[in-house]
């Protein structure tokens, strides 16, 4: 059997950020094993190849990873790690340059690696590394919901308007969902992504949606420093509250009929040159 369970429609999600340091691999990683302790079967897979850090997020002693896998030493199945929750875990490179830097074929490779994996799994989430490189592109066109992590600062909104901006115009994505992340309070989230969503009403032909407002909560830093993620340490904290709530959000994000209700729609368009002007239908705003 080639590629994750072709029976089974996987729902992609790409987290990305325009901006370092807004809290994406955490999003990414709570949201996970959230969707984990829902009953869902969960792939998470660490796309900032040349800096990964899910893993040290986790404490987990990775031997190999993609690398080694794009070197032809194992296979991908062979570097999956298990996380909280039963989450599965695709682990990246961490300080190796060339693997923020992948070629045409390597990238490929790295395709058809995902291809050959037999996991029965719902969700596949990709952390992506923060900004506008080709790799952080790709990821973010060929997931069926592109969720943008922006916090309350002024480099934050304008990177994430940034990052849209090249999405838009040159990939035609037109759909992002907002996470307002260590917010104080919900008016907060919600004035913050006001002020997004009225520079890009004005300049872009995209639909935003806030979709959660993480709360700035101490036991997130808690948790890092213990080597593990809020929601399995402290699953009453306000954050892990939210974290739960986005997840449940997400089980009703519809998986498309045609073929981007599958991975094949993940592997397919990730090698696919970018194509402008293409059209998406327009979702209400909240």
């Amino acid at each position: 059997m080639s590629a994750v369970r072709r029976n089974r429609r996987v729902k992609v999600i790409t987290v990305t950020g325009g901006k370092g340091g807004v809290g994406k691999s955490s999003v990414s990683l709570n949201l996970a094993a959230a969707l984990c302790s829902l009953g869902k079967h969960v792939m998470l897979f660490d796309a900032d190849l040349g800096l990964a850090n899910i893993d040290v997020m986790l404490g987990l002693k990775v031997e190999r990873n993609l690398g080694h896998v794009l070197r032809g030493e194992c296979e991908l199945a062979d570097i999956i790690q298990t996380g909280p929750h039963g989450l599965r875990i695709v682990p990246a490179s961490s300080g190796l340059k060339e693997m923020a830097q992948l070629s045409v074929d390597e990238h490929a490779g790295l395709i058809r690696a995902f291809s050959s994996l037999d996991e029965d799994i719902d969700f596949l989430i990709v952390d992506t590394a923060a900004g506008i490189s080709d790799m952080v592109l790709s990821f973010a066109r060929a997931a069926q919901d592109v969720l943008m992590v922006v916090c309350n600062e002024p480099t934050s909104v304008a990177d994430a308007y940034a990052q849209m901006k090249v999405l838009q115009k040159d990939y035609g994505v037109q759909r992002f969902k907002i996470i307002a992340n260590q917010v104080h309070s919900l008016e907060e989230g919600k004035q913050m992504f006001s002020k997004l969503l009225s520079v890009t009403t004005r300049f872009l032909d995209v639909t935003l949606e806030l979709i959660a407002c993480i709360p700035s909560d101490p036991n997130m830093r808690k948790a890092i420093k213990q080597r593990s993620c809020v929601y399995e340490l402290y699953p009453q904290s306000p954050a892990s509250i939210a974290f739960k709530a986005l997840a449940v959000r997400a089980l009703s994000w519809p998986v498309p009929e045609q073929a981007g209700g599958h991975l094949e729609f993940f592997v397919e368009n990730l090698i696919r040159r970018p194509e402008s002007g293409s059209s998406s239908s327009s979702m209400p705003l909240i």
